[in-house]
């Protein structure tokens, strides 16, 4: 060791000051001078075994811990294979600061040098994926940026930031002073004080107000705010599958999550005052737009773009913790008498929830309906899950009562392999963080589709030791891809998958894994959460989803 510091441990430095612990990434030749750094210092590094996979551990570290997840990529490949990743933490907003190397300054500026690695333009294929880019040029400019990027990141609409640095600034010595302190505050982002007047004048002569929760809500820490806001004007409230589990499962006005049922499109027609609370509603929470809202709309996002984006109401524009906190201030705790047409809106949430379920019990679904139920009962009430885009998950999008844990999925985007890794990067920053309590333990659900693109982070797992259960369920292919086409074609094309002995390949990694028949998985889980480190169950069946209802309207 030289003693001679650089760019790179100013990087270091910075984001330990911001109180970052851990690091997900894969290192790489312009990257050499972070990766040297963070031998000097203490925050722990994750080394995942493909870039995207990188991005959606730190993606799900920051969504299990409501912490920032920090990512540091090398060049050119590495810096493009994460992007995929980063979608889906920009379309759900999850807090990130993205550290890309860069070739050296000399070749910059879209000359063709033939360096390793080079692009025209490296941050402009993050200018989708990402709320802002920049470009580090000098080594003085490295804690400033880094600071600016973690405040805009954690600053609602919160979301991952990019900034990249030259090979050459990150290795060359430098005068700067080690870095002692830095500080990142979230920029204020409240309602504007008379959309909040207008939204209480609406709500309080409201005869049948109703609420949509999106992921906004959960983002925003908005829960105990919707709870008393509900309560006050006993209005029932759904939960979009990004804001599953932000009210609670079994209380008397909860919708729960079966928002894609033709009952509850119904029902939240029929509203006056409807309270969109962080979401679009969008393609699933207006059931494939055929949403039609009869009353008025309050609609509530911390980014304008999705404010009046499918339907025109009151746009406030706010963080939803403080629009949340600012209506339940405001609102008057008197008796709230709301009339749906002669009935109580406890009695017409009870009435739609039977009738939900008597409509799923009229088709043939009694398997995924227990399936669902063992792996439910089989989890603990406080553990965090992972779905990736598989059946399972589009039935828990519904039907999952998150409890005390947190449900994760990958709604945002709808990129595949999400849900391993990202059960990787929440075990580890629960067990980092001290917030896994008795356990850090969390369980991920994959398809063997998608498992097949997550595959390589059981070396990650074994490595680390990371306490994940990995459920993969097996139905040979892509199954809701077969579903849809045989349903619109009556055939299946290119659905069909050769797919290996996932038991076997696990083991291969070291990994203990088992196989169950479906009607042993809540076994199998519950003997996989007691032990040590990741595992794996497998399960060989083929699920159905349930009959979409928005094609009979």
């Amino acid at each position: 060791m030289t003693g001679v510091r650089n760019g790179g441990d100013l990087v270091v430095e910075t984001l330990e000051a911001l109180g970052a612990k851990t690091v997900f990434g894969i290192p790489g030749q312009h990257a050499l001078g972070l990766f040297d750094a963070m031998g000097r210092g203490n925050l722990h590094f994750v080394s995942s075994r493909v870039e995207n996979n990188s991005a959606f551990a730190a993606d799900g570290y920051s969504r299990a811990t409501g912490e920032v997840g920090v990512l540091f990529l090398s060049t050119g490949p590495g810096a493009l294979t994460s992007l995929a990743g980063l979608q889906e933490a920009y379309a759900t907003g999850v807090p990130m600061v993205v550290v890309a190397s860069q070739i050296p300054l000399e070749g910059l500026g879209a000359r063709r040098k033939g360096m390793l690695h080079q692009l025209d333009d490296q941050k402009a294929s993050a200018a989708n994926v990402t709320k802002s880019q920049r470009l580090i040029q000098h080594a003085s400019g490295i804690p400033s940026a880094i600071q600016d990027a973690w405040t805009e990141a954690i600053s609602s609409p919160q979301g991952p930031v990019w900034i990249e640095i030259p090979q050459n600034v990150l290795l060359d010595p430098i005068m700067v002073p080690p870095v002692e302190d830095a500080l990142a505050e979230a920029a204020d982002n409240p309602p504007r004080v008379e959309l909040v007047r207008e939204a209480v004048h609406w709500l309080s002569e409201a005869k049948r107000p109703a609420i949509i929760a999106g992921g906004g809500t959960r983002r925003g820490h908005a829960e105990k705010s919707l709870l008393s806001i509900s309560e006050k004007l006993r209005a029932p409230v759904i939960c979009t599958p990004g804001g599953n589990g932000a009210f609670p499962w079994n209380h008397e006005l909860s919708l729960q999550s079966w928002i894609e049922d033709q009952y509850m499109t119904e029902l939240l027609e029929d509203a006056d005052v409807l309270v969109v609370i962080g979401s679009s509603l969008g393609e699933v929470t207006s059931n494939y737009f055929t949403f039609e809202p009869r009353g008025r709309i309050i609609q509530i996002d911390a980014e304008p773009r999705v404010l009046e984006s499918n339907r025109p109401g009151l746009g406030i524009r706010a963080d939803a913790g403080q629009a949340l906190a600012a209506l339940d201030e405001a609102l008057v705790s008197a008796d709230a008498r709301p009339d749906w047409h002669g009935r109580a809106p406890e009695d017409l949430v009870k009435d739609t929830l039977a009738k939900v379920k008597a409509r799923l019990e009229s088709q043939d679904l009694a398997k995924e309906l227990k399936f669902m139920a063992d792996i439910r009962e089989a989890v603990p009430a406080t553990m965090q899950t992972f779905w990736d885009m598989t059946i399972s998950a589009y039935w828990a999008w519904s039907c999952w009562d998150a409890r005390e844990g947190q449900f994760h999925s990958a709604q945002g985007a709808g990129g595949l392999g999400f849900g391993f890794p990202a059960a990787i990067g929440g075990a580890v920053g629960l067990e980092t963080t001290g917030q896994g309590g008795g356990s850090s333990r969390v369980l991920a659900v994959s398809g063997d589709g998608s498992a097949m693109y997550s595959i390589s982070e059981l070396a990650t797992a074994k490595q680390h030791n990371v306490p994940v259960t990995w459920l993969i369920v097996d139905d040979g292919g892509y199954g809701i891809l077969r579903e849809y086409m045989v349903g619109a074609f009556g055939k299946a094309t290119a659905t069909e998958l050769a797919r290996p002995d996932f038991v076997k390949l696990a083991e291969a990694f070291g990994v203990p894994a088992v196989r169950v028949a479906p009607e042993d998985v809540g076994d199998a889980l519950k003997a996989g959460f007691a032990a040590d480190g990741p595992n794996v169950v497998v399960v060989e069946t083929l699920l159905k989803m349930f009959a979409p209802t928005h094609l009979d309207v």
